[in-house]
């Protein structure tokens, strides 16, 4: 049973590291909005990944913006994380919040 578990990823361990909390590795504010970059460690690299944050009427708008480019360092997924956030936001603007 423990062979097919492993083989079919029924360890848990992407669930456990998916519901963790986001590091953040830099902060950076553009046009009105907050980025945090939050690269995800994977397999010895690091996923893209960044927490889009704005006030809008008084509440605070998160979205979370998860990319499937993987980077061999984490100072060059934070780098990229905030560059794809920055274009994004000049993209959709407040549209980014919207289900």
């Amino acid at each position: 049973m423990s062979f097919l578990k492993k083989l079919f990823g029924g360890s848990g361990q992407a669930t456990d590291a998916a519901s963790a909390k986001p590091t953040i590795t830099e902060t950076r504010e553009h046009a009105g909005f907050t980025i945090k970059a939050t690269p995800i460690p994977e397999g010895g690299q690091f996923r893209l990944a960044a927490l889009i944050e704005k006030e809008i009427g008084g509440a605070v708008k998160s979205h979370r913006m998860i990319r499937a480019d993987l980077f061999p360092s984490k100072d060059d997924a934070t780098r990229f994380a905030l560059r794809k956030a920055e274009q994004v936001i000049d993209e959709q603007g407040d549209a980014i919040f919207r289900d």
